[in-house]
């Protein structure tokens, strides 16, 4: 799972932006300022007064001189983001960051241990996931596996998450105790260290009745797109060779990322009916309504699917619900998982001001319908648990198996196989414990535009 970087710096729960892979964003403001280094605050305010989606929301009165720093001036805006619908201000993500800083994350840069972990219950903390370059990954830790020890603390409970955090998150040593899936426990030493992402964790064929069914987890819409594209082009083109006729894609904690990257994965999934068709429409405020965009399909690779499934979550944001979103219009969309999705259908891209990068949210998506504002999230057909007990890919993991059973049955499973009617109740205490277990993690759409 993609972190804020330096190690120890995680100011969090927040992005979701989008972004192209241009190298540097040259937008000015209508009105631009005289200001020099010491008036960067006022800067902040007044490309945000210009670009910011409900620029005309923030008051006159507003002191950018009264907040300590950029990121607590785009963080102090999010109150004037009043939409039609919602009783309370929808932005949640708008945020600065240091230029170097935010050039490493989303290049797929991370220095951390790797290791991401969620609650399966009360009590039970489990690797939710493992980065393979990282040293979580060289230590051989898997998904799957359950933390009994941090830093000798066996109090590994919701109510302790904050220490959690600290010690997974915020550290840059720790000493772990896991209990393996064969009941074996091991004592590992983590040290962290500077790693490159990769964002395909997975792709699998599985056979289900006489179809064959194409797997791929995918974690991050950011990190090194040359390589995530060639991933793209093989895993696609394995299905393709093996007659694949359902896709599962599972985003569960995949926080979103570029624009592009969603574009180009759009391309490879949807139907050849939608070529040359509308994927999305951006909209900005009406200052500038000469940069709207509609972006057309293309089509890449012989995969033809009527339909599609998604493994999501609340941890499934931005980038990864635009994909979801655009390609409702054209396919028989199928989402599972133990949540609805997180709720981010606007972006941003970075605007250079002294030595940080300011990302007020400056844009709006809807898909061919005309659909988006889904600030509240995008629903599930099917609530299933996360099965943090499994392995990736293993197919009596409670979420996949829950779709292999549709694809075979017509039916989804509620927890797990030969549970087909059970129902899956979360437990509130540790819902709430993941979301402060998830802070760390990138949440965002990015479109970094070369001028407006």
């Amino acid at each position: 799972m993609k972190k804020l970087i330096p190690v120890i710096v995680f100011v969090l729960a927040f992005f979701a932006s989008c972004k192209k892979e241009d190298t540097q964003s040259t937008y000015q403001p209508q009105n631009p300022s005289t200001s020099t280094e010491n008036k960067l605050k006022d800067s902040v305010l007044l490309y945000s007064k210009d670009i910011y989606l409900w620029y005309n929301q923030i008051p006159a009165s507003f002191n950018a001189q009264n907040y300590a720093d950029p990121d607590k001036i785009m963080t102090a805006i999010r109150a004037y983001s009043k939409e039609t619908g919602f009783s309370q201000p929808v932005d949640k993500w708008s945020f600065a960051y240091k230029q170097q800083d935010w050039d490493n994350l989303s290049s797929g840069v991370s220095q951390d241990f790797g290791l991401n972990i969620f609650f399966k219950t009360e009590g039970d903390l489990r690797v939710k996931s493992v980065e393979r370059n990282s040293p979580a990954g060289i230590a051989g830790i898997h998904r799957g596996w359950q933390i009994t020890s941090i830093n000798g603390n066996t109090n590994l409970t919701t109510s302790n998450a904050n220490f959690i955090v600290s010690a997974v998150y915020e550290s840059t040593s720790g000493s772990f105790t896991f209990k393996k899936p064969d009941g074996n426990s091991v004592n590992i030493n983590l040290s962290a260290a500077t790693y490159q992402e990769h964002p395909v964790y997975l792709d699998s064929v599985y056979t289900v009745g006489s179809e064959k069914v194409g797997y791929m987890v995918f974690n991050s819409f950011l990190g090194d797109t040359l390589e995530v594209y060639n991933e793209f082009q093989r895993v696609f083109d394995r299905f393709a060779r093996q007659n694949v006729g359902d896709v599962v894609i599972d985003l569960r904690y995949n926080g979103g990322g570029y624009v592009s990257v969603q574009e180009k994965l759009a391309n490879w999934l949807v139907n050849s009916s939608a070529n040359n068709q509308v994927m999305m429409n951006q909209q900005f405020n009406d200052k500038y309504t000469e940069y709207n965009e509609t972006t057309p399909f293309t089509k890449i690779g012989s995969l033809n699917l009527s339909r599609i499934f998604f493994i999501v979550s609340n941890s499934t944001a931005s980038a990864s619900e635009l994909l979801i979103n655009n390609l409702k219009p054209y396919m028989d969309v199928k989402l599972i998982g133990p949540s609805n999705t997180y709720g981010k259908p606007v972006g941003f891209f970075p605007i250079p001001v002294g030595d940080w990068y300011i990302f007020p949210v400056s844009f709006r998506s809807t898909n061919k319908n005309g659909e988006g504002n889904y600030f509240n999230g995008l629903a599930v057909a099917k609530q299933v648990a996360d099965g943090l007990d499994k392995d990736w890919g293993d197919i009596n993991e409670s979420s996949l198996s829950s779709v292999l059973g549709y694809i075979n049955t017509g039916a989804f499973k509620s927890i797990a196989v030969g549970q087909p009617t059970a129902g899956y109740k979360p437990d509130p205490l540790v819902s709430s414990a993941n979301i402060t277990l998830d802070q760390p993690s990138f949440k965002g759409a990015i479109e970094k535009r070369k001028a407006l």
